[in-house]
């Protein structure tokens, strides 16, 4: 829905010949809306499929956990 959205937006401000500038920074938070959602997704992955599969161990956990915050720090 959002980045639906997000395309009916951009579609009309082309349509209307809106300033280039304008378009390019909608187009870059449409870019961040995306790139949060794939963070999302992948950390979920990391804590369910991946958790999983390493089991209860606690230094997979500690692993896990970093990866997460090191895609926090390159999404910044």
């Amino acid at each position: 829905v959002l980045l639906s959205l997000g395309k009916e937006e951009l579609e009309k401000m082309i349509e209307e010949k809106r300033y280039c500038p304008d378009i390019i920074v909608q187009l870059k938070a449409a870019r961040a809306a995306i790139k949060r959602v794939e963070n999302n997704i992948l950390k979920t992955h990391l804590e369910d499929c991946v958790a999983a599969a390493f089991g209860e161990n606690e230094e997979a956990k500690q692993k896990i956990e970093e990866i997460k915050n090191l895609l926090d720090k390159m999404q910044n």
